[in-house]
């Protein structure tokens, strides 16, 4: 065929392809036109999944009755005028073409009142084709009624869904519009049934509030709040406690100077944000709004602005990691906001931030260290364990984790807390100690000791793994692991870290190379180190079924009350959980 000039409506109908994927996609500019606008209130109603109808009202600025067929033509709008204002766009929607691009694949009627203007102007639309405005009217404000999505194009209308599937394409895209602009009450209704009506926040605690009927209060229950600004960055939201991560990413809401966004790159600092902490193959769930100067994103980066690009994206990208790192080191026992599994902090006085004992890498408990090392010498007679009961509480300050009463099955810790009972992982918990003492130790400068083998390990492993042990040679040193490849799958393991005395030395090797095998030797230095120190830090914790002492229990509790992250192991596993009195009493039928 010759090259010619396509038609203007089907210009708008192959635009539409990129902008209107679905009836949610109608709903997500519609109500970006409304935030736009200014709205302080928007409703949006659907019938049939959005397919028959979806219409979106809004009490904004509204459009001035000259320019209302203007804003059906392709590229016409109100919010940039030069290329300098594309670069510093802080608007939703810039490039004019979502309401020809939907009118052009839908009938539509358009109807707005612009400021103090006796009447509003309606203007409806068959398929691109507009009749003439005409008066009607309207409180201030602006409202889109969006009919029969799809009539004239079969070969979309055939890849529509249920109407039950496409509502609920609706109410998420409504949901991440909604925790996006915390200011703006939104009401959706289905088919003349409410799905849900949130009013404008003012405050943390109203935001908390709107979380909760959004996400669920279980959500808020189980969150820490993060504020941190730095570098003319500002990160403040949300961040689920590791213990409350999915099995999807259904909870992870970005927003980014007021807009929501699904972008990968930064969705990826917040998930190495969490490394340290969570299990294997779940996802973190969070509520995170990043403010920037606009001049540093680049927001005309995908066709429906899902994404963006950064113009110094390595800063921000550390920003977010290391935000998400430091308010996640306070999920310990008795720091403000951290608890156990499914549950509040427990109650009862605070343990003070405190330094770590000096210590040597070689003296990081495990192997045949004197678990009394790990308390630090308290400053007045420790009460005797037993001793330590509720009435004692009033009188005297009990830690966050009280004091231990014994083992059960050689695996857990029982201890009596101010408002219950605590049961304690003890591998788990020391585990976690080991491996934030290992990291302190080396981001201190002070690598492991070593100790060399008196007769070599020799080591039968995979070729993968023995080419992997000859590339990281020189980490797997640093660390305190000396390994040289005899073969092409043998391995003589020469020197390890003296705290790791006594353990089985081909396991821990085989372990780090299988792991990092199996995640990906291409991970970063420090990714790599973190696994490597993570494996070490399983085989140096003291194992199940070893019996302690009520000192060396309470000398661990203590610990786990100081160190970083010791809600979770450093697979992502909870190392304590707690039983109230009232959950106790309930359990006992008391007081009924």
């Amino acid at each position: 065929m010759p090259i010619r000039v396509l038609p203007p409506h089907l210009v708008n109908q192959i635009a539409a392809g990129e902008v209107v994927e679905r009836p949610a996609s109608v709903a997500k500019e519609l109500v970006e036109n409304a935030l736009d606008a200014g709205a302080r209130h928007v409703e949006v109603s659907a019938e049939q999944g959005g397919v028959a109808l979806l219409a979106v009202r809004d009490d904004g600025a509204g459009i001035p009755a000259g320019e209302l067929a203007l804003a059906l033509e392709s590229h016409a709008t109100s919010k940039i005028a030069s290329l300098d204002d594309l670069e510093h766009v802080a608007s939703l929607g810039f490039r004019g073409e979502a309401l020809p691009s939907i009118a052009s694949v839908a009938r539509v009627r358009l109807t707005s009142r612009h400021g103090h203007a006796p009447h509003a102007e309606q203007i409806d639309v068959d398929g691109g084709r507009a009749a003439a405005p005409r008066p009607a009217p309207h409180p201030p404000g602006t409202s889109v009624e969006v009919r029969d999505l799809f009539y004239n194009v079969p070969a979309r209308r055939k890849f529509v869904r249920s109407a039950a599937t496409e509502f609920q394409h609706v109410e998420r895209m409504l949901t991440r519009l909604a925790l996006s602009r915390p200011s703006v009450g939104f009401l959706l209704t289905h088919n003349g049934r409410r799905s849900f009506a949130v009013a404008p926040a003012a405050g943390r605690a109203a935001e908390e509030q709107r979380l909760a009927a959004l996400l669920g209060e279980d959500f808020v229950s189980n969150a820490l709040y993060v504020e941190h600004a730095a570098l003319g960055l500002s990160l403040r939201g949300w961040l689920g406690l590791p213990t409350y991560s999915r099995s999807q990413p259904d909870q992870q809401h970005l927003v980014v100077n007021g807009r929501a966004l699904r972008d990968r790159f930064l969705g990826t600092a917040v998930r190495l944000g969490y490394r340290d902490v969570l299990f294997h193959g779940r996802h973190p769930a969070y509520v995170l709004y990043l403010d920037l100067d606009p001049a540093r994103v680049d927001v005309n980066a995908h066709p429906q602005k899902l994404e963006i690009r950064l113009r110094d994206g390595q800063t921000v990208h550390d920003f977010v990691r290391r935000s998400v790192e430091i308010a996640l080191a306070t999920t310990r026992p008795g720091a403000a906001g951290a608890g156990p599994i499914a549950a509040a902090a427990l109650a009862g006085a605070a343990v003070p931030r405190q330094a770590p004992m000096p210590l040597a890498v070689g003296e990081v408990i495990g192997g045949r260290l004197d678990w009394t090392e790990l308390a630090t010498p308290p400053a007045a007679p420790m009460p005797s364990p037993m001793a330590a009961t509720l009435a004692d509480a009033a009188a005297a300050t009990v830690p966050p984790l009280g004091f231990a009463l014994g083992q059960l099955h050689g695996i857990y810790i029982l201890s009596e807390t101010a408002q219950g009972v605590a049961l304690v992982d003890m591998h788990a918990a020391h585990e976690r100690v080991i491996y934030e003492r290992m990291k302190q130790a080396l981001e201190a400068g002070a690598p492991p000791p070593r100790q060399p083998l008196l007769v070599p390990a020799i080591l039968e492993v995979g070729e993968a793994e023995a080419d992997l042990a000859e590339e990281l040679a020189a980490e797997l040193a640093a660390l305190g692991i000396v390994v040289d490849r005899l073969g092409p799958t043998r391995l003589a393991l020469r020197e390890l870290p003296l705290a790791l005395g006594g353990r089985d030395p081909g396991g821990l090797l085989q372990g780090a190379l299988h792991e990092l095998a199996e995640r990906g030797s291409s991970l970063a230095v420090e990714a790599r180190r973190e696994r490597m120190l993570a494996t070490m830090a399983c085989h140096a914790a003291v194992r199940a079924h070893r019996r302690l002492s009520l000192t060396e229990m309470n000398a661990l509790l203590r610990e786990m009350e100081r160190t970083d992250r010791a809600d979770q192991c450093n697979h992502g596993r909870p190392t304590w959980v707690r039983l109230t009195l009232e959950e106790l009493d309930r359990l006992f039928l008391r007081g009924r």
